[in-house]
């Protein structure tokens, strides 16, 4: 293919052009003879003459690709074409981000737009660069997902000229590492990395003539990760702050932010020892004459830093220090220096400036006055002071206001690093580079000439960097590729800084003594001429040209050394030193490596020791050496570009000028970056993807379905002959720049043949046709006219033939008709004659009929008048005597509830009942001693209520003080919260770190491990013979002597158990004269029963069965007893084991032996434990005293906790003493056994029963340890009860005391009445208090009496007298036939009765244990139903504690439940349903009326009676709104990675879509990765709908509401619906109109599944409008006519959203046409009104509400069904 075969007639070119860079034209013929004739849009013709093919303008982009995301998919890559994509899409389509390669072009668009809350994060968040439409977050999630995949550090380089929008892109990416990086609420450190933009913005920013808010200096921002990714700490670094702008300031120019906002906040009180005032008053401030911003308030700044400043750790003190130092400068800047004649200068002594400036920065007045105006010379030895001229001094005090104000910004950016440090060293991290574009300027100084030299530093880094990608892009393709040969501005940077170069002349011109900017710039011309890069003007002297990668640029060398230099006077900074102010001495008594810009210091005298190289560096080797820290940084990770792009001067919005722009493309690396792309093959296909855009370009036979790239190959070699311009990778096709172009004009041609050779057959079709039927019409007419005259023939034959045929006929018809007419005349009379008659007998009877039919209605109708007159006046005779007697009835009723017998009356039950609960109570009073004391200490608490009447007048007395407490309470609560939220930072740093440590150890432990088994392995192979034939030895050994062993314990064994009966028997002996001695009610413990009562003689209140098999379900409970072997005879084979506790020895000096028996560790930590339990029981035993050292019972509790106490002494003692006699007897046994068998004295253990009687013992000593355990649970449940009791007595007093407050208030005539009721009130709360205690006597009673029964039974079997002496029970003999006893039918009261140790099973069996596949069996709501049936038992018996208890123990059953297994959907909903049942029957059973209104009369029955549970209503409500959003969230889990490739991705209708030309970022084609899509888009749909039906049968399984089940799936669809639209509003490729048909085919099918679950009459699609509307305006025809129809049709879209997608729409191929903007415009002043408070995006939101339903079940059936 030939250059010329694309310059034919219509094609169209650029021509440049003056004022718009480049003009497009159309060609009006081919070209020939190197002639170019084109047509401009506005009609003017030019013919353009070239000399060869090269100098061809340059072609246009097709249609189809004007406005893509990618610059490098067009397929002509120039500079014309690049600004053209960019200008269409900035002013057409709004948008101000576009890609080019790996780099994205941001352009400012002068105005807030609504594309950066968290929906969009949220949108960008796991997608790869090209799936949505370019944006800053696309850039940040690429560097996030590369370094999460790959583990390497990563940066983002954000660059442009002052004013296009650098530090907002900067700040917008690190707001979405702060976003991913963190949790869905920003933590401390990520809060403070946000806070620090205002803070540099402050300090850094200032006002320019391009930007308001322009950074004077560089910075780059680490943000540090842990090992999960998580932000933990970040790290800043700047780079040459422009010092000389605190002291100048061009015309419209501001200096630094800060300065302004002290200014404005110089009115507040606060603030007054700055002796600030307007900012027109300060020379350092008034200079640029543009003292404010449009827009920008300073004082709210001021305020906002303030904050950032608090929240970064920095005290207000310290702020207060730093705003001294500021207002400083300013003053120090009004300081006049006059001339004092000759070379001196001089301050007036009166100056106010310098008193100010003294006062504030804490220094001497004099002594800055000195040296403002003298300097020191040292020669030799000698030291002299002299003056220095008025200039001199001026340069000397701006040169001192810089180096403070540059102190100060280092110490501020380092005091920021310190609160952002990690605690520990951080995995991997994320850079961000703002730094400043290169600049060029009428007027060049020092400045641009190091902001352009680290430009060149920073293009050389990504010119390599784009080289080396398309270098593995090729490589990876297995493309064979030839060397591109790219701009190399190492030349340049060569010319700057290698020796004899430009940084390195200036250096030793500083280092001259009297070197000067002239002298300087003389050597450049002599030593640099060498250089291509350099030049000497022609017209001047005193400037130099460097020709950059962008542009020549002239600097003028004046100020260059003193800029270099930087010097301050010593004298200056050892003043400084000296200063009071600590922050100021601090300052500049720091080390100098500290501060990141370094400053020469202007020696005096002899060169100090301390002094160092480093200090002696020039701001130019600073800043090289610090610019080349930086380019290592940037090279040891993986870059990211942000050109950022200024689009005009005048800050207007959305307004592109072309000479600005260009300007700026090429200086800032994108042209270069197309030329690079353009130079090896930008266009890049897919085989699939070409195949299906270039098939027609093919015949069937070329095809090959089984291999693609066969197929493509054969389409390609008839297309193109070149196969330099193409080359086939292993997955893609590349073509060089211009073939696509070419390849879709063949595309065109072919297409535009295919038209035209169906538009010929169509054409020869229509006129043979037309031919055809003119000709069978022609035939048709002949014919028909032939027939006529035929006709007409042999019509004349006919008329004669019937002229006389008719004759004949009428005279024949005339006789017959007069006859027919008399006959019919007679006929007639006749038929009205009869009718008359018989009409007349009918209408006769129907009047009979009618009379009597209304005389039978009208004697009905009188007979029921009067009956029902009748029954009407008895009604109502009826109804006044019964309203006459009730009335007499309602006032004798009143008259007697008025009088107190009446009330007596009432009571007379109660008093009866209270006088045999006396009785009851003197009876009970000979076996409870501590009930006959509650009369005294009713008396005391009477004496208490008159006390507490005291107490309430000193409350009234004290009621002005609560509002002062509550203030107070409220400024502690305020310091409390903050103080909270440093801890928790505290808390979360700590957290990580060690969580860190952990992992660190487990590793070090597993290699440990590791290390430790291969070692060894390797000395078991080494000693493996040694130690088999060692071991053979010792087995042979070991085996004679257990034999021998063996032999002598058999014999030993036989006398030893003979002993221990005998001492067993003295035992039980001794037990049984111990239980005689103590008598009835005292503990009856024998060696037998010892461990079977241990777990039920711990106290009184302790249940004790008597029946033999329930001691068995005690644990631990084995019947060994004190010593006991008889029950372990079983055990034999097991003893053996525990041999190694024993050491068995013998001692050959006497005749006797000792016997050692190793003490388990355990016994000694028993024993420490008793102690320490002693020592509990001993203090709770005073505190409780003490608490109460009134109350009778507490006394009494006391008494019986000291008699517990005692025996349980006895009882060691008794232990010990056993265990002595036992020991005893074993050294006696020794001794017979050392005499009788010798050295053989182990033959006395020879079945292991010395070892089973040691571990009976050790058995024995933990049933002690248990008892002292339960015994202290039971001192806790009996200290709390009483504690329950005397809160209960506290509540009844102050609610007395309440309502004896208010009776004092009250008249007499109704304190009478109240004070009976009151009274009424509290015996009847009184009666029921006695009537519990008295049931609870009862039951303890008979507790008691089971016991004894048990110990009766104990004893009796151990061999002891007949028991039943002292039992008075009523026995039954066992063996006689007793009558069966039958239960009756009665009915159930719905309630579940439980005893209060028995809540924590409950809730463990109905909420811990319940697994959901158990659940679906049972009723729905079957928990929900049990529990509420608990609460209205604990409701009946009027326990507010046992309810409290029961519903927080479900609350936090519920949620700890919840949060275990919070990641399973099936619990979550069984819970949400149960909840929700729970919260439904407490409403229903309430007693509201408002949730009775379905109830039956038997549920109102089992309604609640005493308790108002509406608080724990909103609990559970509460509950249940948060076990929602978790199922919610599960769902939404679930389904979000199906929304995009079910929704917009499935394509179901095949043919429709078509593929476009894509570029290096098209669809997963980022450079760094191609991830796929979790789901392939074809089952994506299908899948959706399975995991909805799995949704639905699982909320049906567990019967959750069908209210709830339609609000849920309102909720997933409406978030399937913003899902799906939000990235329909993020891809333009998308945005087409067979797209928008897949997308509605695609929501039919949600629709059909709603129609096949029936929840379309919900509503439930109704939440899909905005995303159907959308498909329909994507299919919609977009002419003027169409503006009405789809502002009607698009109700539920925004305007934002209708205009995007507009803006949006792409043709899918050329022959469609592009939305005008002009419809775009009409569609949008049409939709104005709805333009307010409406976002670009769809909020993923939804209100939750759940209705309630009463259910007809009773809860007396509940358990039945």
């Amino acid at each position: 293919m030939s250059v010329r075969e694309l310059y034919v007639k219509g094609a169209h070119v650029w021509i440049p052009d003056r004022e718009q860079v480049w003009r497009c034209a159309q060609l009006t013929q081919d070209y020939k003879n190197h002639l170019v004739t084109v047509t401009f849009e506005d009609g003017q013709t030019q013919e353009i003459k070239v000399k060869s093919d090269e100098e061809l303008p340059p072609l246009r982009n097709p249609e189809i690709l004007i406005g893509e995301n990618d610059l490098t998919s067009l397929s002509y890559l120039h500079e014309p074409a690049v600004l053209y994509n960019l200008q269409v899409r900035f002013c057409n389509q709004n948008a101000i981000y576009t890609y080019c390669g790996i780099v994205l072009v941001a352009i400012n668009p002068y105005e807030e737009l609504p594309i950066y809350g968290p929906d969009t994060i949220s949108a960008y968040r796991g997608h790869s660069m090209g799936d949505l439409d370019p944006h800053i977050f696309a850039v940040a999630e690429e560097a996030f997902t590369q370094m999460e995949r790959d583990n390497r550090d990563q940066s983002i380089i954000v660059s442009g000229e002052s004013g296009a929008g650098k530090t907002v892109s900067a700040k917008y990416a690190m707001r979405y590492f702060a976003s991913v990086g963190g949790s869905d609420s920003e933590t401390q450190i990520e809060k403070k990395i946000l806070a620090s933009n205002p803070i540099m913005e402050a300090i850094g920013n200032a006002k320019t003539t391009r930007n308001d808010n322009s950074s004077r200096f560089g910075k780059y921002i680490e943000l540090d990760f842990t090992r999960n990714y998580s932000i933990m700490g970040a790290n800043m670094r700047t780079y040459l702050l422009e010092k000389s702008r605190v002291v100048f300031q061009a015309p419209e120019e501001r200096n630094y932010h800060i300065f302004y906002q002290l200014c404005s906040a110089a009115s507040d009180k606060k603030y007054s020892h700055l002796r600030l005032g307007h900012q027109d008053n300060f020379h350092y401030l008034n200079q640029g004459s543009s003292p404010s911003i449009e827009g920008v308030d300073d004082g709210a700044d001021f305020i906002e830093t303030c904050k950032a400043l608090s929240l970064l750790g920095i005290s207000e003190a310290t702020q207060n220090q730093m705003f001294r130092i500021l207002a400083g400068i300013l003053h120090l800047g009004n300081i006049v220096i006059q001339d004092n004649g000759g070379d001196a200068s001089t301050i007036d002594k009166g100056d106010e400036s310098l008193a100010i400036v003294a006062e504030l920065l804490g220094i001497s007045a004099s002594e800055l006055k000195m040296w403002l105006c003298h300097r020191k010379i040292t020669s030799g030895r000698e030291v002299f002071t002299k003056p220095v001229t008025l200039s001199e001094a001026t340069f000397s005090r701006d040169a001192l206001a810089k180096h403070i104000y540059a102190k100060l910004f280092d110490w501020i950016v380092k005091e920021i690093n310190k609160c952002f440090a990690a605690p520990t060293k951080p995995f991997r991290f994320i850079g961000v580079l703002d730094i400043y574009g290169f600049e060029t300027f009428e007027i060049n100084s020092f400045e641009q000439f190091c902001i352009n030299y680290a430009n060149e530093k920073l293009q050389q880094q990504f010119n390599q960097h784009v080289f080396k990608l398309e270098q593995e892009e090729y490589v990876k393709e297995q493309i064979e590729w030839e060397f591109i040969n790219f701009y190399d501005n190492q030349p340049c940077i060569d010319l700057i800084e290698s020796k004899l170069g430009i940084l390195d002349l200036l250096d030793e011109e500083c280092r001259m003594p009297k070197g000067s900017d002239q002298s300087w710039v003389e050597k450049l011309y002599d030593k640099c001429k060498k250089w291509d890069h350099f030049s000497k003007p022609r017209l001047s002297n005193t400037s130099f040209l460097i020709a950059h990668f962008a542009d020549k640029v002239g600097y003028e060398c004046a100020g260059f050394l003193e800029k270099n230099r930087d010097t301050v006077s010593e004298e200056q900074i050892n003043l400084l030193k000296s200063s009071q102010i600590s922050l100021v001495h601090a300052l500049f008594t720091e080390k100098a490596q500290v501060a990141p810009t370094k400053v020469k210091v202007l020696p005096t005298g002899p060169s100090p020791a301390h002094s160092s190289k480093q200090m002696r560096k020039s701001v130019g080797s600073q800043f090289r050496d610090s610019l080349n820290l930086l380019m290592l940084t940037l090279n040891s990770t993986t870059p990211h570009y942000v050109r950022c792009i200024k689009p005009n001067d005048d800050k207007m919005a959305f307004t592109f000028d072309p000479t600005r722009a260009i300007q700026q493309l090429r200086a800032c690396g994108v042209l270069e970056t197309v030329r690079i792309s353009a130079a090896g093959y930008p266009s890049r296909w897919t085989y699939h993807e070409f195949f299906c855009r270039y098939r027609v370009l093919c015949t069937s036979r070329d095809i090959v379905r089984n291999d693609m790239r066969l197929t493509c190959e054969k389409i390609i070699a008839n297309m193109i002959t070149d196969e330099d311009k193409f080359k086939f990778g292993r997955t893609k096709i590349f073509f060089r720049a211009g073939q696509v172009a070419y390849m879709e004009k063949l595309r065109a041609d072919r297409l535009s043949a295919c038209g035209i050779m169906i538009q010929k057959n169509v054409r020869m079709y229509i006129h043979r046709n037309r031919f055809r039927r003119m000709r069978n019409s022609a035939i048709v007419i002949q014919k028909y006219a032939r027939g006529m005259a035929s006709r007409r023939l042999a019509h004349h034959m006919r008329q004669t033939a019937a002229a006389i045929k008719i004759q004949a006929c009428v005279r024949g018809w005339v006789k017959r008709v007069q006859y027919r007419r008399l006959v019919y005349t007679i006929t007639r009379l006749q038929a009205h004659a009869r009718g008359c008659w018989a009409r007349q007998k009918y209408q006769h009877m129907r009047r009979d009929r009618a009379a009597i039919v209304i005389q039978k209605n009208v004697r009905q109708w009188l007979t029921r008048r009067r009956y029902l007159r009748a029954m009407r006046g008895f009604v109502i005779v009826q109804g006044l005597v019964r309203c006459f007697l009730a009335r007499r009835q309602l006032k004798k009723l009143k008259i007697e509830a008025k009088s107190i017998e009446h009330q007596k009356k009432l009571n007379k039950g109660l008093e009866n009942k209270i006088i045999s609960l006396q009785q009851k109570l003197t009876e009970m009073k000979n076996e409870n001693s501590f009930i006959s004391s509650y009369k005294e200490e009713i008396t005391v608490l009477k004496t208490r209520v008159t006390d507490l009447k005291g107490v309430e007048k000193q409350l009234k007395a004290s009621n002005n003080q609560v509002s002062e407490l509550e203030a107070r309470i409220a400024e502690l609560t305020k310091e409390l919260e903050m103080e909270r939220g440093e801890k928790m930072d505290v808390l979360t740093q700590k957290e990580r770190a060690d969580k860190e440590n952990r992992e660190l150890i487990e590793k070090l432990n597993e290699e440990n491990v590791k290390l430790t088994k291969e070692l060894s392995d390797a000395q078991k192979e080494e000693t493996k013979r040694e130690s088999e034939e060692y071991l053979r030895r010792k087995f042979e050994a070991e085996k004679q002597q257990l034999i021998l062993e063996n032999t002598d314990e058999k014999s030993g064994y036989q006398r030893l158990l003979k002993e221990f009966n005998r001492l067993e028997q003295k035992n039980e002996h001794l037990e049984e004269e111990l239980a005689k001695f103590k008598g009835g009610n005292a503990h009856k413990r024998t060696a037998s029963n010892v461990s079977n009562l241990s777990g039920a003689s711990d106290a009184p209140t302790e249940l004790v069965h008597d029946d033999a098999s329930e001691f068995s379900s005690f644990p631990g409970d084995d019947d060994i007893g004190y010593g006991s072997v008889r029950s372990r005879s079983s055990e034999m084979s097991d003893s053996n084991r525990n041999l190694d506790n024993i050491e068995w020895s013998s001692q050959k000096t006497g005749d006797t032996s000792e016997i050692k028996i190793q003490v388990p560790q355990k016994l000694q930590e028993l024993e420490m434990e008793n102690a320490k339990l002693k020592d509990d029981l001993n203090r709770l035993r005073k505190s409780i005293a003490d608490s109460e050292p009134q109350n009778n019972r507490v006394q009494e509790f006391m008494r019986q906790f000291e008699a517990l106490q005692d025996e349980l002494e006895r009882r060691r003692e008794e232990c010990i003493q056993l265990r002595t006699v036992l020991a005893n007897r074993a050294h006696d046994l020794r001794s017979v056994t050392q005499t009788s068998y010798g050295k053989d004295v182990d033959i006395v253990n020879e079945d292991g029963e010395l070892v089973l009687a040691y571990q009976t013992q050790k058995q024995v000593n933990r049933q002690l340890e248990d008892e002292l355990k339960k015994e202290k649970q039971r001192l806790h449940e009996t200290e709390t009860d009483y504690k329950g009791e005397l809160e209960r007595l506290r509540r009844d007093n102050e609610r007395q005391q309440k309502l004896l407050a208010q009776n004092l208030c009250k008249s007499d005539a109704t304190n009478s009445e109240t004070l009976l009721q009151s009274e009424i009130m509290r015996l009847t709360s009184e009666n029921l208090n006695l009537q519990g205690q008295v049931d609870n006597l009862t039951e303890q009673l008979k507790k008691y009496k089971r016991s004894l029964r048990a110990y009766a039974k104990k004893l009796k079997e151990a061999g002891g007298g007949d028991p039943t002496d002292m039992l008075d029970v009523n026995t039954t003999n066992e063996g006689e036939v007793l009558p069966i006893i039958r239960k009756k039918e009665r009915e159930y009261m719905g309630m579940f009765e439980y005893d209060r140790r028995e809540e924590m099973q409950i809730i463990r069996v109905l909420v811990y244990e319940l697994k959901p596949r158990v659940a679906v069996t049972l009723l729905p709501g079957l928990p929900a139903y049990i529990l509420f049936m608990c609460i209205r038992h604990t409701d009946h018996i009027n326990d507010d504690e046992k309810v409290r208890s029961l519903l927080n123990n479900i609350v936090n059953g519920v949620k700890r439940v919840i949060k275990k297994r919070h990641e399973d959907l099936d619990s979550t909903v069984l819970w949400l349903s149960n909840v929700l049942r729970l919260l439904h029957n407490l409403k229903q059973y309430s007693g509201d009326k408002a949730f009775q209104a379905e109830n039956t009369v038997k549920q109102n029955e089992q309604s609640l009676k005493n308790f108002d549970l509406s608080e724990y209503r909103q609990v559970l409500s509460d509950i249940a709104v948060w076990i929602y959003n978790g199922v919610i969230k599960l769902m939404e889990e679930k389904v979000q990675p199906l929304i995009v490739p079910s929704i917009l991705e499935h394509e179901a209708i095949a043919g429709l879509s078509g593929n476009k030309p894509g570029g290096m970022r098209g669809r997963t084609g980022s450079v760094a990765r191609e991830l796929e899509s979790p789901v392939e888009p074809q089952k994506a749909l299908d899948l959706l709908l399975k995991e909805m039906t799995q949704f639905y049968r699982t909320l049906a399984m567990f019967g959750t509401d069908p209210e709830l089940i339609t609000q849920v799936f309102r909720q997933i669809f409406y978030f399937i619906c913003a899902g799906s639209l939000n990235n329909l509003l993020l891809r333009k490729d998308m945005c087409h109109w067979s797209k928008g048909m897949q997308i509605r085919y695609n929501l039919s099918h949600l629709e059909q599944w709603t129609r096949d679950m029936r929840l379309h009459e919900s509503g439930v699609t109704d939440t899909l409008a905005p995303i159907i509307q959308a498909a329909q305006l994507l299919q919609a025809r977009k002419s003027d006519d169409d503006v009405h129809s789809i502002c009607d049709m698009c109700d539920k879209l925004s305007v934002s959203q209708i205009i995007k997608i507009l803006n949006l729409y792409t043709p899918a191929d050329e022959f469609e046409d592009r939305v005008p903007i002009s419809f775009i415009h009409k569609i949008q002043a049409k939709l104005q009104e709805r333009a307010e408070g409406e976002q670009a995006q769809v909020r993923r939101t939804g209100f939750l509400q759940f209705v309630f339903r009463s259910e007809q079940v009773v809860l007396c059936n509940v358990l039945k069904s």
